[in-house]
């Protein structure tokens, strides 16, 4: 039986998680999962039944009838739902506040789970969040923990926000920060939490290639490849 290698980040938001697993798998040949997409194809799928997110009665039920299959191309991941490619279809801002909102219910993640974890069976894969190492992939093959100091994090994101021509300030940037990551700890469904046997990346004060070449560096060190 083929042994497969499959690799968590966690981490707090801002830390650059999918950046460097991206990264990172194409440099390793490995399957990136973008885990946020499976949450985003539930919520076309209740929000085309004409359900809420919030709708802790009918969504479950829903859930019997969202037969979910990912494809993995040359141009990335697609998401087949009852057959049909939606790739393009939930990559809409109502679709993502939408997830956001439905991941919050326990039978949405549970029902979810084994589709994680079949993957991680079947594919040398990269997945990054807030609880795969804890709750998703348990017995991943190696856990990363990034992170980075709030100021640091929040720095990158206001970068960003000025290249894009937003107004704000550093401190409004900060603030926001340190209020996700609050919430994300404390939340009830799948807290922000390190693995206990999780190894420490702080890309506080790293260059984001300089914090792919070390986490690229670090997956093939430990994994032998």
């Amino acid at each position: 039986m083929e042994q497969f290698f499959s690799i968590a980040i966690d981490g707090p938001s801002g830390a650059g998680k999918s950046t460097v697993a991206k990264a990172a798998a194409k440099a390793l040949n490995f399957v990136y999962l973008d885990t946020g997409a499976i949450y985003r194809t539930v919520a076309w799928h209740i929000t085309l039944m004409g359900i809420g997110p919030k709708d802790t009665d009918h969504v479950p039920m829903l859930l019997d009838d969202c037969n979910i299959r990912i494809d993995f191309q040359e141009d990335g991941q697609h998401m087949i739902l009852n057959g049909m490619d939606i790739t393009g279809e939930i990559r809409t801002p109502e679709i993502a506040a939408c997830a956001s909102q439905v991941s919050a219910q326990p039978a949405v993640r549970e029902f979810l789970l084994d589709l994680q974890r079949d993957l991680a069976k079947s594919h040398n894969i990269i997945m990054d969040g807030r609880d795969i190492g804890t709750v998703v992939l348990p017995d991943a093959s190696l856990k990363i923990y990034l992170t980075a100091t709030p100021e640091a994090r929040a720095k990158r994101r206001y970068d960003e926000y000025i290249a894009k021509g937003q107004k704000t300030t550093f401190e409004e940037v900060l603030k926001d920060q340190e209020k996700r990551d609050y919430d994300d700890s404390h939340r009830a469904i799948a807290p922000l939490k390190q693995a206990g046997d999780a190894v420490v990346v702080d890309t506080t004060d790293m260059g984001l290639q300089e914090s792919i070449d070390y986490c690229v560096a670090l997956m093939r060190e430990r994994l032998g490849l």
